[in-house]
């Protein structure tokens, strides 16, 4: 089953089991675990942002930078996240990303939706 995709030019896969096959995850899905993970681990780049979630997710998910890189700017249009320019790791510079007071009350907000959907599909598949 693949969930529908309210934006067809994004680019983040669900891997299957094999491998094999791509799957399109939701947009509110990405920007809900842009979110958390800005949450758990603090100020971070666009790479680490996207290593962490595939890491999450043991690499089931993949994000493309094409995609990662304008829900950043649309999560920052929102006030959801600020940025600034630093150096990475590397001595490279890039632009990190911080969640807002307004992004913690996103976050709350999101993750209580999708609790409430996980409900909702976990009784709807048990039928």
């Amino acid at each position: 089953m693949t969930p529908v995709d309210v934006q067809k030019e994004s680019v983040v896969y669900l891997l299957d089991i094999n491998m094999t096959e791509k799957k399109d995850i939701l947009q509110g899905t990405l920007d809900l675990m842009v979110l958390k993970t800005l949450d758990s681990m603090g100020r971070q780049h666009g790479y680490g942002i996207a290593q962490r979630i595939q890491q999450i997710s043991n690499d089931m998910l993949y994000l493309n930078q094409g995609t990662l890189y304008p829900a950043l700017i649309r999560l920052e249009q929102r006030g959801w996240i600020s940025s600034e320019w630093g150096v990475s790791d590397n001595n490279r510079r890039a632009r990190y990303y911080s969640l807002t007071r307004a992004g913690r009350k996103q976050l709350k907000e999101g993750v209580e939706y999708w609790r409430a959907m996980v409900g909702i599909m976990t009784r709807l598949l048990e039928e």
